[in-house]
């Protein structure tokens, strides 16, 4: 195919192909070449146009198929308009010439077709340079049209369209000939010529004025017989054109022009008028429409109708939303007659009036619903409730005029009646869509939209009472706070007028709609309220017996009632259903006596209300099954099982009863048949084991299937049960079937269920005698029972086959196979393919594959011998179904046979309904052969390509077909098609060609597909895909008016974007700015309204979309399609995605409630009228801002992870500065908060929760960012006013809680994070805190009855959380600078007066909370006393509190339960805290108040001690709250769920901390088993988390632990002491034996181990023998790391304080063990010269173990230092790796730190000496010095036998180092210091040897020192280093010479030379203080910084 990519046809290879490959060949080269022209310079075309104009014209004889002709057409055009245009005319008469011509053949078809196709693209692209021929082409033209068949007037059609287009008003003269042409295409019998034709006069009535002035009349009366008998398409296509002519003579000023008849403007009425007749009338004159009604039948075709409602659709939507807002109440006034009591026609019957109130309902939507804005839609809704109280004031007039003449107005009821249910389902869902925004709507009360609501409840007619009940309903979901208010308000009108029938089924209608609304809102209702509703239900069906004029009314209205409330789920019922049991047994005769007595009593009225009331018996047992699930226990069902068996009973009795009675049961019995069905379907099988008899005994089961059915609409009247029931679609009204339908559907159902469970020798009777029905049926309504029957026994074989189970002996196969092979062979289409899926299903059943391979040859018998399309469709349908439902035959002999009948078939051109069923059959079984169809893929290609470009594109089902069939393919093929072969290529090919051909298809659904397969071939083949132009093909789709079309673009591109969303982005606005007036498909985005690519992108026209959809599934997959982009691409372009979201959130910024005061400008500026037309987004709905604010909290966190400049000010302005392209979301700060500021300011409590969600994320990620150019302030501070403003609205009385809870949230996010530091004004947000905490002091009995208890428990929590918080940061920072203050003591007073500055701040913060600590500290107590109550397994339920806690109440524990589980942790620790800031102490007597046992309420609270029982003494208090604290966190800490918060398990370890911070409760577990089950506890948490964090927090606990298990031992022994008794106290006692599970020391070391091990691999002794770890490699702690190792050592070195002398010898092996393990694993030299954090802290765990008094404790002493020894021994190994100094010091402190019998044995002393040796022989200067160090402590060391040692073998080699310094000065600070160390350990030498050898060392050292000395003049040039020694050594002389001066004499004395240098140095000395002090007494300012430094050294 590449051959095919050159400019001229490359007819050598043209011709070496066969006929099939060539016209791939030519269809690819065009389209190659309609890209390639475009692109090609004029020179090049002008040079090659000749040749190419002839193999173009030549291509017209070939007999091209449909796309070839096209593309053909296309780039002649192109070639011509961008080439010479000289030839042009030849071209033209050529054309011309092929359509004279008089050749008919069918062969001849397709050259003439291309030659009209050709005309139209020539004359469209070229118009008026062509315009003196177009006369002679449309005559020639439009007389070829005379004789044309269908395809040929399609063609035509679609031509002169394209001619009209391109002329323009040039094609005046030919206009009315067109117009003839197109009237009587108007009306062909081919669809496809309609649609053609539609289309050709919408482009007519561009330029003819006559169609919408003179002739409009006419062209309206020509739609509407279009609309007879036509399809969708036409629908579409017909409406369109009469929309947009009505709407062009409405608004054209020339359509004043006139004529003898008409000279004036049409008006609105008279347009209205012309549509109102087509829906009232129809098509027809008068006196046919009055002779169909003689005859009974509709005047009014349903086409006509539904085809005039859809222009009326079209007709707004082209004038606008602005034109339907200002003429909205004359329009809602014509739409409302159509149904009114003016037209009674239209709604003669029960089915028309219900097919017009949908066409009425459809009109409202689609124009009030999808072209108003929010503001214009609440206006609508005003005008809409006027209408309302209009049409009930008519209906009150009737209703009260008792005089016999007025008695006809009766009809005005019933004709208003349609009008209202259409106005109210309107204002239902207007009101619905608005959401929480409509709450002003309600507030007015000039219009009273809920009065007149209600009022209309009464309304004389059930189908308005109705849709009243359901426009509650969605008043209810909206504004979740009215629907308690209106609850109580039917209650108590149905109560008042109990007496009134209408009232009765109106208000329990209402009650019903409003507890069916309650699942759909979140903060639910008060939980009393089920109980209020159960007793009126009670009373009503009580009392329903004592007045027979409403016993029927409250019968139903009694059990609706209880059917409702069952959907407010186990909670509510459980505590009704004693009950309701009762009732249901009550309602049923008890045993089969009783119904035979029953039987026997009675009239008809008395049954009729017995049914109904069953009915609705048994409809609440359905409900409670459906909604209650968790309440079916075995008692439950023994109590429901009773009434079962009397219900079936009564079944089989119904007919005999409707024959004594009439038919006035007949409706009834339907409903009661109906009820039971549905119920039977529902409850679980085993349960009606027992009553399946019946249905063998009688057949009732199967005399609904045989019932007829005359299709119709649904509606609400036909169940009124269905009120409250869930939607599918949320605000459509539910639309049940009539009764004699649903019985149908429900039998079906049931059937299948039942059929499983019955014998197998019943169901050979059961089939027959369903055979035997059918039979005895005939004609139309033969094949209704036929298809009721098929479908209800398909339903059976899908169970049996779910079930596994057989279908039973031969006998029963045959007579399944006889009832679907006459359903096979049926010519109802839709039987066929039921009888197809049971034929399949069967096989399935059976699965015995002699079985299945008979059917298939049943099959190819029958398609090889029938010649007739019926036969050929359901068999072949049935070969693709037998495979869909056996997984593939298996086999391959088996698919080939059917492969290739399903071929043929789908070659037979004469039919094509057969060529679409074979080919939707090929592609289910291409779809399940898998891998086995390879061998089949190529000539499958090859025939679905051939057909796609035969295959007229007037079939559409056929090309429908040949969609699935490629995609199927390209599935199969797979990733396979990335390959580069040959073949693989070749088939790639042949799939991108095959999509090519499908997207120019006319068809939506075809174009759908073809999207979908290039999804495919994207997913499997990306780099063969051209994305540019699917990319444009999908924008373009974007905006089509096709659903199936956006959804498939849609979904394509959500695919795209997740691998290429910047590739895709930049595509789409390329190829807008590219877009010219050629055939790409930028001139669509263009034109469209809709989408605006160029100046907000693809990211901004999906945003648009999204706001305009109503579709959910499309609305998700936009969402997801932007979530994708905004990942992928916000971060790099932040500007542009916050300026969106600002648009879509700003576009409503005028209905902000409240503007802060010092913003008033800014604000304004936003929210002015004139900025409207800079919006790209109009008035956005309040979901599109909802996901706007959503998307602004992810841009923040996508910020978070990309780097630290998006949130610092400093970095972000450099960089800024550096590239202007870079971009940080700090500079847009501002944005933010104003983002967040509208949206929490919102009327949309949706909108409200996600711009406080925003707000919160902001102040958390921004809270420490510095203000750089007011240093010690934040950024934040400035926005402190918006911020307050934004929570302030928050906290009004009437906000919905959940807002509340979220803005307590906000509150303690903004005042814990430290942006305030004035209180004055953190006062304003502390003040809300305040005032929500007054409002939970005040207890239960002000809480508002509008929500569930749970909202308060949820609210109060909040608030509590919100405190809590904001007390542990108060603590935190006072903790922090109580720390500081502590260091900066050591500091001087300038520090001091700063720390007080910040700490004035903090100990504020503690003050603003201390004012309030009293009270909270109670509530906190309370709500951990319920949290702990309510985490109770549920064994111990029944000891919960009857009453409830203090904030939940026991009905709606479960509702209340998360709202504990999301505040409980924050609480603990703040009661921790306050615990430990008491210290546990209770002063005030009143503190007992927090009684732990009995539950605290807050309205308990404040009561006086004394009327409260015993009080408890503050031990037991304590200790209470004690155990509470550490209850709640051992529970938690045990099993934390898997998704608990990482804050969670932090904040309850801090609690613990805090609580172990005091003594007292360290007292409490000191020497408790509890400390040991805690460190289990914190044992298995540090297991199962991997947060450092989390293990860090732990091993505090385990310290203090230890630290109370250390206070209690000290104790118990000082006790000992003094009564003199001394048994071993501490763990191992005498044994030093160590329980594991009981000890402590056990525990502490179990897990140590655990955290030493997990950071260090290689101290675990088994894995020491491994690989990794024998190679000595050292592994590098991260720096959490090493905080962990560091902690749990220090934890280590405390474990034998706890023991007893033999305990702690049986635990010192392994603490030194691991001790030295670690400082083995760490001591690794590190760069900078510091000492590892490991190593610092295993050296101080060293000291601490060293110096413990277990050591020198006589009972364990000599194990100690035996033990010791043995550990010295091992560790002095020398180990190369290791870092010497580390080694050394570790030395150090065993010889400082033990007895002196461990280190004196000499052989240790030696190695140690030689170490020492060692490493004072190393070059680095650092070792050196601290090797020095070292040993200046050792030789001060008390213990001579210690020291000397030492001093003996290593003095004299130190004072031979230092002598060798004399020759070789220190060069570097290092050196020195090496040298000055060195002179310090020598002097401490001298000092501490004995006298006769002090003479010797000062001698030693005196000459080294004076060597060090400088004269005046080397003085002046000397270096940094050589003038700091030189000091030095002056300074040590000066020191030395006075102490030892006999020694120095006689030295001095002996030399000379000594003695002048030091004499000069002396005198150099005292001359340098004399200028240093005259120069400090000029500038006394540095004297500090000298004397620090001087001190320093």
């Amino acid at each position: 195919m590449e051959l095919a990519h050159s400019l001229l046809l490359n007819e050598e290879e043209y011709n070496q192909l066969d006929e099939h490959q060539k016209a791939e060949f030519i269809f690819e080269w065009l389209q190659f070449l309609e890209k390639l022209l475009p692109v090609t310079s004029r020179t090049d075309i002008k040079e090659n146009q000749k040749k190419l104009v002839e193999q173009l014209t030549s291509l017209l004889n070939n007999s091209p198929g449909p796309p070839t002709r096209r593309l053909v057409a296309k780039n002649l055009a192109v070639l011509y308009s961008t080439g010479d245009t000289f030839s042009v005319y030849q071209t033209i008469e050529k054309c011309n010439e092929l359509i004279r011509s008089k050749d008919d053949s069918p062969s001849y078809l397709p050259t003439k077709l291309a030659a009209v196709v050709c005309l139209g693209y020539l004359y469209k692209k070229l118009g008026r340079i062509l315009g003196n021929s177009f006369s002679d082409t449309v005559g020639n033209v439009l007389k070829a049209m005379k004789n044309a068949e269908s395809q040929g007037r399609y063609e035509i059609m679609l031509s002169l369209q394209n001619m009209l287009k391109g002329l323009g008003a040039a094609a005046i003269p030919c206009h009315r000939d067109i117009y003839k042409a197109a009237r009587s295409c108007l009306t062909d019998r081919s669809m496809a010529v309609r649609c053609a034709a539609a289309k050709c006069l919408l482009e007519l009535q561009n330029e003819a004025v006559f169609m919408w002035s003179t002739d409009l009349d006419s062209v309206v009366t020509l739609c509407f017989k279009s609309f007879e008998g036509s399809n969708y398409d036409v629908h579409l296509a017909v409406s369109k054109l009469l929309g947009t002519v009505l709407a062009r003579a409405l608004t054209s000023k020339q359509a004043t022009v006139s004529t003898k008849h008409n000279s004036r403007r049409i008006s609105l009425e008279e347009v209205m008028e012309l549509l109102g007749t087509g829906f009232l009338r129809g098509s027809h004159g008068f006196l046919r429409a009055s002779g169909d009604m003689l005859k009974g039948t509709s005047s009014v075709s349903r086409n006509v109708r539904v085809g005039v409602t859809q222009a009326y659709v079209v007709f707004v939507s082209t004038l606008g939303g602005q034109w339907l807002e200002r003429n909205f109440s004359a329009f809602l006034s014509h739409i409302l007659d159509l149904v009114s009591q003016s037209h009674p026609k239209a709604t003669q019957n029960q089915m028309d009036a219900i097919g017009c109130r949908c066409c009425v309902s459809f009109i409202l939507r689609a124009t009030v619903g999808g072209l108003l804005g929010e503001k214009a839609q609440i206006a609508a809704a005003k005008e809409i409730c006027q209408a309302i109280w209009k049409l009930k004031k008519v209906v009150d007039a009737s209703v009260s005029d008792s005089n016999l003449e007025t008695r006809i107005s009766t009809t005005d009821v019933t004709a208003s009646q349609h009008a209202l249910v259409c106005a109210l389902q309107e204002l239902g869902s207007l009101i619905h869509g608005l959401g929480t925004t409509a709450a002003p709507l309600l507030q007015d009360s000039s219009t009273g939209v809920l009065d007149a609501v209600i009022s209309v409840i009464l309304h004389p007619s059930i189908p308005v009472r109705l849709t009243a009940a359901w426009c509650l309903r969605c008043i209810a979901i909206a504004l979740p706070s009215y629907v308690s208010l209106l609850l109580n308000r039917c209650v108590e009108r149905l109560n008042a007028l109990k007496s009134s029938p209408e009232a009765v089924t109106g208000f329990s209608f209402a009650i019903a709609a409003l507890l069916g609304a309650v699942k759909h809102c979140p903060l639910g209702i008060p939980h009393g309220k089920g109980k209020v509703i159960m007793t009126v239900a009670e009373d009503l069906l009580c009392s329903a017996s004592q007045n027979s004029r409403l016993s029927m009314q409250r019968m139903q209205a009694g059990w609706l009632l209880i059917a409702a409330l069952m959907t407010l789920g186990p909670a509510v019922v459980q505590y009704h259903l004693p009950r309701i049991l009762l009732l249901w047994k009550c309602v049923f005769p008890s045993s089969p006596k009783d119904l035979e007595t029953e039987k026997t009593r009675g009239d008809s009225f008395t049954w009729q209300v017995t049914l109904e009331g069953r009915a609705g018996a048994l409809c609440a047992i359905k409900s409670f099954v459906s909604h209650c699930a968790g309440l079916l226990t075995d008692e439950v069902l023994q109590g429901l099982l009773p009434p079962l068996p009397s219900a079936v009973d009564l079944l089989t009795q119904l007919s005999s009863i409707s024959k004594s009675y009439g038919n006035s049961l007949k409706a009834s019995s339907t409903v009661y048949r109906h009820k039971l069905y549905e119920l039977l379907a529902v409850l679980p099988p085993k349960m009606y084991e027992g009553i399946t008899r019946v249905f063998h005994q009688d057949r009732e089961m199967c005399q609904p299937l045989l019932l007829g059915n005359n299709i119709a609409g649904g509606s609400l009247e036909y169940d009124p049960y269905s009120i409250y029931e869930k939607l599918a679609k949320r605000d459509s009204v539910p639309k049940p079937l009539p009764p004699t339908l649903s019985v149908i559907a429900a039998a079906t159902g049931l059937f299948g269920v039942i059929f499983c469970h019955i014998a197998e020798t019943h169901r050979l009777q059961v089939l027959e005698q369903l055979l035997n029905s059918i039979k005895q049926t005939k004609g139309s309504r033969q094949q209704i029972v036929q298809l009721n029957v098929v479908s209800a026994f398909s339903t059976s074989l899908k169970h049996l086959a779910n079930c596994k189970e057989s279908l039973g002996p031969e006998e029963v196969r045959r007579s399944a196979l006889t009832l679907v092979l006459s359903a096979l062979e049926s010519n109802n289409p839709l039987l066929r393919c039921a009888a197809a899926e049971c034929w399949a299903r069967l096989a399935q059943v059976v699965s015995d594959s002699a079985f299945t391979a008979g059917l298939a040859q049943v099959s190819f018998d029958k398609l090889k011998s029938a010649r007739d399309v019926v036969s050929r469709t359901g068999h072949s349908l049935a070969l693709g179904c037998l495979y869909r439902y056996l997984g593939g035959i298996g086999s391959t002999q088996h698919l080939n046979a059917c492969v290739g009948i399903l071929y043929t078939l789908s070659q037979d051109s004469t039919s094509p309904d057969v060529q679409a069923w074979a080919l939707h059959s090929l592609s289910l079984i291409v779809d399940l052969a898998g891998p086995l169809y390879y061998v089949h893929v190529e000539p499958t290609l090859s025939l679905v390509l051939m057909l796609l470009l035969t295959v007229p594109p007037t079939y559409t089902e056929v090309h429908q077909s040949l969609g699935r069939c490629l995609n199927a393919l390209i599935t199969t093929l797979g990733p396979e098609l990335q390959g580069d072969s040959a073949t693989v290529s070749a088939l790639r090919t042949s799939c991108l060609l095959g999509c090519a051909v499908m997207q120019d298809n006319p068809d939506c659904l075809v174009q759908a597909q073809a999207i979908s397969c290039l999804q495919q071939l994207h997913m499997f083949a990306p780099r063969h895909v051209n994305l540019s132009s699917l990319v444009s093909c999908l924008c373009v789709n974007l905006c089509s008016s096709y659903l199936l079309l956006r959804r498939a673009a849609v979904a394509c591109l959500r695919q795209l974007v997740q691998r290429e969303a910047a590739e895709v982005s930049e595509y789409a606005v390329a190829l807008v700015k590219e877009s010219r007036e050629d055939f790409t498909p930028g001139t669509v985005l263009k034109r469209s309204k809709n989408i605006n690519i160029r100046e907000i992108g693809l990211e901004g026209a999906l945003l648009g979309l999204l706001d305009k959809e109503l579709d959910q599934r499309l609305c998700w997959d936009i969402k997801e399609t932007l979530s994708h982009m905004l990942t992928s691409m916000a971060v790099e372009k932040l500007s542009f995605w916050l300026k969106l979201c600002k648009d879509v959130l700003a576009a409503s910024a005028d209905t902000t409630q409240e503007e802060e005061p010092a913003k008033v400008d800014d604000a304004s500026i936003l929210t002015s009228e004139s900025d409207e037309r800079f919006h790209p987004f109009s008035n956005p709905r309040w979901s599109t801002r909802v996901f706007a604010a959503e998307c602004v909290c992810k841009i923040i966190n996508l910020c978070e992870n990309a780097g630290s400049a998006h949130f610092d000010i400093t970095l972000a302005q450099e960089r800024k500065q550096r590239d202007s392209r870079d971009d940080f979301l700090v500079l847009h700060l501002a944005d933010l908060i104003r983002m967040a500021f509208m949206a929490a300011t919102d009327h949309s409590d949706q909108l409200r929760l996600s711009g406080l969600q925003t707000l919160q994320i902001v102040v958390r990620k921004f809270a420490t960012v510095p203000e750089p150019e007011f240093p010690g302030h934040l950024i934040l501070e400035q926005y402190q006013a918006n911020v307050g403003a934004a929570l302030r609205p928050a906290f009004a009385p009437e906000t919905p809680p959940d807002v509340t809870a979220k803005a307590c949230q906000v509150c303690s996010a903004w005042i814990a994070s430290g942006v305030v530091s004035d209180l004055n004004d953190l006062r304003r947000v502390h003040q809300l805190l305040v005032s929500s905490l007054v409002k939970v002091q005040a207890g239960k009995e002000t809480q508002s009855q509008q929500y569930n208890e749970s909202t308060s428990t949820m609210e109060i929590l909040a608030v509590l959380k919100a405190w809590a918080e904001v007390y542990i940061v108060a603590i935190e920072k006072q903790k922090n600078q109580s720390d500081l203050h502590n260091h900066s003591l050591k500091t001087t007073n300038s520090a001091e007066e700063s720390y007080r500055d910040v700490s004035s701040s903090a100990s504020g913060l503690v003050d603003l909370v201390q004012a309030d600590l009293g009270t909270l500290s109670k509530l906190w107590l309370a709500a951990l006393q319920d949290f702990a109550l309510l985490n109770l397994p549920s064994e111990y339920a029944s000891q919960l509190p009857a009453e409830g806690g203090a904030f939940y109440t026991a009905e709606t524990i479960e509702n209340a339960r998360p709202h504990y589980y999301n505040s409980w942790a924050l609480i603990l620790y703040a009661t921790a805290l306050w615990l430990t800031s008491t210290g546990f102490i209770v002063a005030d007597p009143d503190e007992g108040v927090a009684n732990l046992s009995r539950p605290v309420t807050p309205t308990t609270m404040c009561q006086d001690s004394s009327t409260r029982p015993s009080v408890k003494s503050p031990e037991d208090v304590n200790t209470d709250r004690f155990h509470l604290i550490l209850g709640i966190s051992v529970e938690f800490l045990c099993s934390p769920r898997s998704d608990a918060a990482m804050e969670n398990i932090i904040a309850c370890l801090h609690a613990l901390q805090a609580l172990f911070d005091v003594p007292w409760p360290r007292s409490k577990i000191g020497g408790d088993q509890l400390a040991v089950e805690l460190l289990n506890v914190l044992h298995r948490l540090i297991l199962t988390r991997e947060s450092p964090d989390i293990q860090l927090a732990a091993l505090e606990v385990v310290r203090l632990i230890l630290f109370a298990a250390q206070e209690h031992v000290k104790e118990k022994r000082r006790s000992a002491e003094e009564k003199e008794t001394l048994p071993e106290f501490g763990e191992g006692k005498d044994t030093g034996g160590l329980v594991p599970g009981k000890s402590l020391v056990f525990a502490t070391l179990e897990l140590c181990v655990c955290i030493l091990v997990r950071q260090l691999p290689q101290l675990n002794p088994k894995l020491t023998c491994s690989p990794a770890v024998q190679s000595g490699k050292h592994l590098l702690l991260s720096e959490d790391g090493s905080r962990l190792v560091s902690a749990a050592l220090l934890i280590l070195s405390d474990v034998p304080a706890i023991c007893s002398p033999e305990g702690s010898v049986s635990v010192l092996p392994t603490i030194l063990y691991l001790i030295i393990g670690v400082l083995k694993e760490t001591a690794v030299k590190e760069q900078d010269g510091q000492l590892p954090l490991p190593v610092a802290a295993s050296l101080q765990a060293l000291k601490g173990l060293l110096s413990s008094p277990m050591a020198r404790a006589e009972k364990s002493r000599t194990a100690w230092t035996d033990l010791l020894r043995s550990v010295h021994l091992y560790y002095s190994k020398p180990q190369c790796k290791l870092d010497e100094v580390s080694l050394l010091t570790a030395i150090t402190v065993f010889i400082m730190s033990t007895s002196p019998e461990v280190t004196t044995i000499e052989c240790l002393q030696k190695r140690c000496i030689d170490k020492f040796k060692v490493t004072l022989e190393s070059k680095d200067p650092v070792v050196q010095y601290k090797c020095y160090q070292l040993l200046h402590s050792i030789f001060q060391h008390p213990n001579k036998t210690v020291s000397y040692p030492y001093i003996h073998s290593l003095a004299s080699s130190i004072v031979g180092k230092l002598q060798e310094t004399e020759k070789s000065k220190p060069e570097n600070a290092a050196e020195l210091q090496v040298v000055q160390e060195g002179i310090k350990v020598v002097t401490a030498l001298t000092a501490a040897a004995e006298e006769e050898h002090r003479s010797h060392l000062v001698t030693c050292l005196l000459p080294i020192l004076i060597s060090f000395l400088l004269d005046e003049n080397a003085l002046g040039s000397a270096t940094n280093t050589a003038k700091n020694l030189h000091e030095f050594a002056l300074q040590n002389l000066m020191q030395i010479g006075p102490q030892y001066s006999s020694v120095f004499k006689k030295l001095m004395a002996s030399s000379p030379t000594m003695k002048a240098r030091l004499e000069s140095a002396v005198k150099g000395n005292q001359e340098s203080i004399k200028v240093k002090t005259a120069k400090l007494a000029k500038n006394p300012g540095k004297s500090s910084s000298i004397q620090l430094k001087t001190n320093f050294l």
